[in-house]
């Protein structure tokens, strides 16, 4: 006998009842069908049967319509006459899920409701009146997705940075440890959301009372019809408000909003208390009015006691310690203040606005109800902005993209000196910077920046050995370097470089033994930027060649001499942007010489810096520089 026929065999043998038509199973009117798992006793399922009250229920049915009944062809009849089973599910007490579920959310339902579960998960179908309809349950094991869930983000607590699962560090500032979850969920009394733009609109509309309605489109001409640019803006007056202006394009634009961001003991708090006494005093308009000063971390008696310190003596510069929006919005409304300053954003909160003060949603919710509240009452807002670690601001990066203008403050902690520069600005340049001394009466202007990074020089001194002179522009403003280098034969320290990328770094040395013919291989180089500033622009490399030679030749550099060029592969001299303006900075602080490109001092000819006696020296090459300084 073949493998095929004995399985044939088999398969008969085992299924031999079903070829036996006398003998069927007997079904019990509601039997019982027990299943329990072998990984786990203490689970049990238990099935129920009710074919029987199916059956009887259809015959009620039919017995309260002999119409539809007696019509043997129609299709509810075939259904009807047609065998149905359904199933019931319990659980380990014997007690149906369904009629579990039904207890707890339709307690009095009528009791003709059936509820018939299909099997774990799914929608069970309630039977009511005859008629039969799709259901779903809340809870247990029918259980569908949830109404109102909420939605959950990871945000960084020291970045702001969102991430929609959970992460060990933060994946923009790598801090480890900091991401908590934020859940967006319904707030308030009764459970709307509130938002910044509702706040501020509440808050202005008693100021304008005409409706939404009203306000038609524009034309561009109409707009700027009888405006006057130039006095548009609100001036500041002074030498420091001039600095502060410079930086702002001009002016304080009025309805504007401005964040001034920095480290902690930068300054920001100092600058923005000089700058609200100025606009208080109102040179401008011939008389003083009223400026808020509102602070969320420091009470009024120390604000009062740092601008005494500062000498300001105005009346019209008014004090407020609080970090609610909506009480500082109706304290504005009560003062209508010229300018408002907020210190600082990342204290003051949002009544109904999910998460505390500082959070993401209370970030950006608070700056877009001040935005709000600058552009429809034409008051200009300052907003003082924390930093991170890596020097962002804190909280989410919408709030740089809320806001018109983004200033920040620079400044080393052993330096006295701060920068303050236009990171983003919609009504002017972000090239210029404002350059401030910190003293005992606040934030004094730098009589010469120019100079701010020079040392003492010794004229014709053996100190003056590797010590090389450059300019350099940050935005608008021009600034002298110096470079210093130190060549030493022998040493067991190939390079040291502070202040300058070491790839440009390691090309110029290459270049200059190439193409100079410097013996710089047995020799260990160090480099500096003196003021610790780095240098990131390619016009300071020609200084930093120059001092480079100098100290490998032991030959001082003669005082008044600067260097401006960038140098190429193959030892060419190439042209820098703005050339004239950095020529011109070095003639007004004395220098006798300036050594620039062929092509830049015949460009330079035709400008007439013949007369401010300063000697423009023109070289193709490398080679031509050393014969010129050092022979």
């Amino acid at each position: 006998m073949q493998i095929s026929e004995m399985r044939a065999l088999r398969i008969f043998y085992t299924q031999r009842h079903l070829f036996n038509p006398k003998r069927r199973i007997p079904i019990s009117p509601s039997p019982i069908i027990s299943f329990q798992s072998h990984q786990n006793p203490k689970i049990s399922r238990h099935f129920r049967s009710t074919y029987n009250l199916r059956t009887q229920e259809l015959a009620s049915l039919d017995a309260d319509c002999p119409s539809s009944g007696s019509d043997s062809n129609s299709p509810d009849a075939e259904t009807n006459s047609s065998t149905r089973r359904t199933w019931t599910v319990f659980d380990t007490e014997g007690i149906p899920y369904s009629d579990r579920q039904e207890s707890g959310l339709r307690r009095g339902a009528e009791k003709n409701e059936v509820s018939v579960n299909k099997g774990y998960g799914s929608a069970g179908k309630l039977r009511s009146g005859g008629g039969y309809g799709q259901a779903s349950s809340n809870s247990g094991f029918a259980r569908g997705r949830k109404k109102g869930k909420k939605k959950v983000h990871w945000v960084c607590s020291e970045c702001g940075h969102s991430e929609g699962q959970w992460w060990g560090a933060c994946r923009e500032c790598n801090t480890v440890g900091s991401m908590k979850q934020f859940s967006e969920g319904e707030s308030g009394n009764d459970g709307s959301r509130v938002s910044g733009f509702e706040v501020s609109d509440n808050v202005v509309r008693s100021w304008f009372p005409e409706k939404s309605t009203e306000v038609q489109p524009l034309r561009l001409t109409d707009v700027n019809r009888g405006v006057n640019q130039m006095n548009w803006r609100i001036p500041l007056h002074g030498h420091f408000g001039s600095e502060v202006a410079r930086v702002l394009g001009g002016g304080l634009v009025p309805g504007s909003l401005v964040l001034v961001g920095g480290d902690p003991g930068a300054g920001k708090s100092t600058m923005l208390l000089q700058i609200a006494a100025i606009i208080a005093e109102g040179h401008d308009i011939g008389g003083s009015s009223p400026v808020l000063y509102v602070s969320g971390e420091e009470s009024v008696e120390q604000i009062g006691n740092r601008a005494d310190r500062l000498r300001i003596e105005t009346e019209d510069l008014f004090l407020y310690s609080s970090t609610d929006i909506e009480e500082i919005l109706g304290q504005v409304h009560l003062l209508s203040p010229r300018a408002l300053v907020v210190d600082s954003i990342q204290t003051v909160y949002l009544k109904g606005v999910v998460g505390s003060a500082g959070g993401l949603q209370q970030v950006k919710e608070c700056t877009s109800a001040l935005l709000r509240f600058a552009k429809k009452t034409n008051i200009p807002v300052f907003l003082i902005g924390h930093v991170t670690k890596s020097g962002d601001i804190a909280g989410p990066r919408v709030l740089e993209h809320i806001v018109d203008a983004v200033l920040y403050m620079e400044g080393e902690k052993q330096s006295s000196h701060r920068l303050l520069r236009s990171v983003k600005n919609r009504f002017g340049s972000t090239d210029e910077l404002g350059i401030f001394e910190m003293s005992q009466m606040g934030l004094q202007v730098v009589s010469n920046p120019s100079e701010l990074f020079l040392s003492e020089q010794n004229s014709d001194s053996e100190i003056l050995a590797g010590l090389a002179v450059t300019v350099i522009m940050d935005g608008s403003r021009s600034f002298l370097l110096e470079i210093q280098a130190l060549c030493v034969s022998g040493s067991t320290f190939s390079k040291q470089v502070n202040g300058v990328p070491p790839n440009r770094a390691d090309m110029i040395i290459s270049v200059l033994m190439k193409q100079a013919g410097l013996k710089l291989k047995d020799s260990g180089i160090f480099l500096n930027v003196v003021s610790g500033v780095t240098l990131a622009e390619t016009a300071g490399d020609l200084a930093v060649a120059a001092a480079i030679c100098s100290s490998f030749l032991e030959f001082p550099i003669p005082s008044g001499i600067a260097f401006i060029a960038e140098i190429g592969l193959g030892g060419e001299l190439r042209m820098v942007p703005r050339m004239e303006k950095r020529v011109h900075t070095l003639a007004k602080l004395g220098y006798k010489k300036c050594i620039v490109p062929k092509k830049a001092a015949t460009s330079l000819a035709t400008l007439g810096f013949e007369g401010m006696k300063i000697e423009i020296v023109g070289c193709k090459n490398l080679k031509e520089v050393i014969n010129t300084v050092f022979v």
